[in-house]
């Protein structure tokens, strides 16, 4: 065999090599994403679950446990964080991810509606809320920014209480929640303290839209 023959063969042999050890690689990082993610979506269904359990305790004793729905809309909150990072990953159109979206959208209407509840019950000014409505069918342009401006604003103001809903999911409780409120197809859309609005443009407008003072006497995390 000449040494250019046995060069090629080298090469090749290499090639092959690096090849093998990429796809394994590929395959391991694969299965350890499936792995973590299917981690993350049963914490997310336990979580859910455990949320649920905790509105059925607040309805019980609601004027000794207003303090405890502020720390559920905050689990409420990181939850949706969770959820949309594992919608980034599995896709908005997996059955899993769709699953999830509805359970933790019906949490949200049922925080929603306890929450008013309570401020009636317990003779209590309610909190601040915005009913976010937004898409992911690509027909949104500007609903990632409105959703990070809702994010700076619920930050910034913890009292702030903030639902987010995707408007094309197909569950009963959405769309009844969605007549009530007389919301169009225009999104993003919101409803601020039970006034609508549509389109974003910034966030200096954005908090235009809320109450005169609403934000500024909300306590502010340091």
């Amino acid at each position: 065999m000449s040494l250019a023959a046995r060069n090629a063969l080298i090469a090749l042999g290499i090639t092959i090599a690096i090849i093998g050890t990429v796809a394994s690689t590929i395959r391991y990082l694969n299965q350890a994403r499936v792995t973590e993610l299917s981690a993350i979506t049963e914490k997310i269904s336990i979580e859910i679950l455990s949320l649920d359990t905790q509105f059925s305790l607040l309805t019980a004793a609601p004027c000794d446990s207003v303090a405890s729905s502020t720390t559920l809309a905050n689990e409420l909150a990181d939850l949706g964080t969770r959820l949309v990072y594992a919608e980034g990953q599995l896709g908005s159109n997996n059955p899993q991810v769709l699953r999830l979206k509805e359970q933790y959208s019906l949490l949200e209407i049922r925080d929603y509606l306890i929450t008013k509840q309570l401020a009636t019950a317990c003779g209590k000014k309610p909190p601040v809320t915005v009913l976010y409505f937004y898409s992911n069918a690509g027909d949104c342009p500007d609903c990632d920014k409105a959703g990070y401006a809702l994010s700076y604003l619920r930050d910034t103001y913890p009292s702030l209480r903030v639902y987010s809903f995707d408007y094309n999911l197909d569950l009963g409780a959405l769309k009844t929640l969605i007549a009530v409120t007389k919301i169009r197809n225009s999104l993003p859309a919101f409803v601020i303290n039970g006034k609508q609005t549509y389109g974003f443009t910034s966030l200096t407008d954005l908090e235009k839209q809320f109450p005169k003072g609403s934000l500024a006497t909300t306590t502010v995390k340091q």
